[in-house]
């Protein structure tokens, strides 16, 4: 499936242009638009963005730096593919703090943030109903945000702010499985429900398993790449 070209760059008075040509890029790769695997040619892409091959060649370089670009000898730069060890290291830490934030919050959590949480699950819904897995994302992103913040943990937030590019390659990916965004609402709602009942264990236990689901849905994804000549 060819993908949708990158939207042209927007000059912004405060922001030098080869920086503005890495966030668009990095967005590009973390949002899953430039897939893993795929091969990052200067031209192409400065031309979608309408800019010069140099702060696309600048960019590459610093994508590079981040893990999100690899260098292959004599073949050029291509989006680095999702290691299944990385996945797993991620996903293992990713369900121990959410565990951890989810059993927090169910002690610390004020009236309001519960009231977002629940607001969330509604946007999320339509947003489903839409069609819209890029806003599915990014409200999927701001309902956990919340959730760590609930924690009243700053180094539980700072911990995981620190994962927060590998994390949302892989919950682009796994939002995308069939099925999986109707799911991960029930879990979320299951999670808020625990957390409104003040059951911290509960919560934890189906925060874990959300985060369970959520590795296998993205396991099932690069296999399906796979068998298709994917990642």
């Amino acid at each position: 499936m060819e993908r949708r070209p990158l939207v042209p760059i927007k000059l912004d008075n405060y922001k030098p242009l080869r920086e503005l040509v890495f966030e668009s890029l990095r967005e590009a790769i973390i949002s899953g638009q430039l897939r893993p695997g795929e091969r990052m040619m200067e031209i192409q892409l400065a031309e979608e963005m309408g800019v010069s091959r140099t702060p696309v060649r600048e960019a590459i370089r610093k994508l590079e730096l981040e893990g999100l670009v690899e260098m292959i000898p004599r073949k050029g730069a291509y989006v680095a593919g999702l290691s299944l060890r990385d996945i797993a290291d991620v996903f293992e830490i990713r369900r121990a703090l959410e565990g951890l934030a989810a059993e927090l919050a169910a002690d610390r959590i004020t009236d309001e943030e519960l009231e977002n949480l629940e607001r969330y699950l509604v946007i999320i819904s339509e947003q489903i109903e839409a069609g819209n897995l890029e806003e599915v994302v990014q409200t999927d992103t701001d309902f956990h945000t919340l959730l760590y913040q609930a924690s009243r943990n700053n180094r539980l937030s700072q911990i995981i702010n620190n994962l927060r590019e590998q994390i949302q390659r892989f919950r682009t990916t796994s939002l995308s499985y069939p099925g999986r965004m109707k799911a991960a609402l029930e879990e979320h709602r299951k999670i808020v429900e625990a957390i409104s009942s003040r059951d911290g264990e509960l919560a934890r236990r189906i925060a874990q398993e959300h985060i369970e689901n959520a590795e296998n849905s993205l396991m099932s994804m690069i296999q399906q790449d796979k068998e298709n000549g994917g990642i």
